[in-house]
């Protein structure tokens, strides 16, 4: 009997543009903005179908996508074409107009001819720019066991959060009721009335049923062309269609209920930040579903005497390859790979991309570094908010966030 992983094509949506987390999405798509020291976003959904055993997958891009499409090239190029495995990026063809993507659906809409031949029976949809793992596996068994034409994964939040998704009604079957996209007054759960239960924008799909109704939504002069303002309050009046809890005991991924959209530079600030407390709710050490990325050959992390001869010091932090502590001091930080700090340099409370140099005597304090920024000697960024406002972005939270293109007094 067939797998039902076999029977199923992942659709990974990584065209966006990310504008809250500018400046970082200046010269990449939000999928590919680095996280965790080594990473980048895209890594844990392309992680999570690698564990789940599904191997054939189209990414479509949009947004500036180049360094998305260098990462997938370098390190992503695992499946084997001639077993009928692949990640294959997918740029906008226009092959339904002269237009870009104008929604989640119609991204796949212009794409209905690479599902038609895919010979599948399920689409997977997914975002490339959320934080988690999960075994997407069971939630395919969970589809097919409750003859579902479409299955939502779905979490509990506080009703303060879920003003931000789209929040479902279900029976105890789970069947979803009703379905309401980002509503003011969020309806909390019977058994727990401060959460909602919230849609995570991964859907399943029989494929015969997509088709049909992308073809009807394309037609709908009023539809926006998503999923969550269009196609699944129509579907869910018509047809059955589940919610899958994310986070249950089903699937061999260890379950930690980390889910995170680091939309804003805040978040994002925040949950690399996170990975750094003493029992992170996100373990990146977790052995039994490594998250996969493309790391460049490099020496090893070290230490080295400043000027003065007192070796670098590190506290609470985490260093990729090719860093060196060259008599400075790095604290509860994360350190991407090549980044040098200098003799008498403090980096604390701040996330450094690749190839950033901090100058001897510079001072960062609450930073977010893009990548082959050189932090001149004595400067200091953090300290002073209104005078970094004037040069840098500064997030609601005082984040400080300093662009590949920003210049310098």
């Amino acid at each position: 009997m067939q797998d039902i992983q076999d029977q199923t094509i992942s659709i990974v949506l990584a065209g966006g543009h990310g504008s809250r987390l500018r400046p970082l999405t200046e010269e990449r798509a939000k999928p590919a903005v680095p996280f965790g020291g080594k990473y980048r976003i895209i890594d844990f959904t392309l992680s999570n179908c690698l564990h789940s055993g599904l191997r054939r997958i189209l990414v479509l891009t949009q947004y500036k996508s180049q360094s998305l499409q260098e990462h997938l090239r370098d390190g992503w190029s695992i499946f084997n074409p001639e077993l009928n495995e692949y990640i294959t990026q997918v740029p906008p063809q226009m092959r339904t107009g002269n237009q870009w993507y104008a929604g989640t659906a119609d991204a796949i809409y212009q794409n209905l001819n690479l599902l038609e031949q895919s010979g599948a029976k399920y689409v997977l949809i997914l975002s490339g720019d959320h934080i988690y793992r999960m075994d997407y596996a069971a939630m395919l068994k969970f589809h097919a066991q409750h003859n579902a034409v479409t299955t939502v994964a779905a979490m509990e939040v506080g009703l303060e959060e879920a003003r931000g998704f789209g929040v479902l009604a279900v029976d105890h079957e789970q069947k979803i009721l009703a379905f309401e996209e980002k509503p003011a007054d969020p309806r909390g759960l019977p058994d727990n009335p401060q959460c909602a239960l919230a849609s995570m924008g991964i859907y399943v799909f029989n494929l015969d049923v997509l088709l049909e109704e992308l073809l009807a939504d394309h037609n709908d002069p009023a539809s926006s062309h998503d999923f969550g303002n269009d196609i699944l309050p129509r579907l869910i009046k018509e047809k059955p269609v589940f919610a899958f809890p994310f986070g249950s005991q089903e699937g061999r991924v260890s379950q930690d209920r980390y889910w995170k959209d680091v939309g804003t530079l805040d978040a994002y600030y925040e949950a690399n930040i996170a990975l750094l407390d003493p029992v992170p709710s996100l373990n990146l050490y977790q052995r039994d579903w490594p998250i996969r990325t493309y790391l460049p050959q490099s020496p090893s992390a070290r230490t080295v005497p400043g000027e003065d001869g007192h070796d670098g010091v590190i506290y609470n932090s985490s260093l990729a390859g090719g860093t060196v502590i060259n008599g400075g001091m790095v604290v509860h930080s994360i350190l991407s790979s090549w980044v040098r700090v200098e003799h008498a340099a403090l980096v604390e409370d701040s996330i450094v991309f690749n190839y950033v140099t901090v100058g001897a005597g510079a001072k960062l304090r609450r930073c977010i570094i893009d990548k082959h920024v050189n932090i001149p000697a004595g400067e200091t960024i953090g300290y002073d908010l209104d005078r970094d406002r004037q040069r840098f972005t500064v997030t609601e939270q005082g984040v400080v966030v300093v662009g590949r293109h920003d210049g310098f007094d």
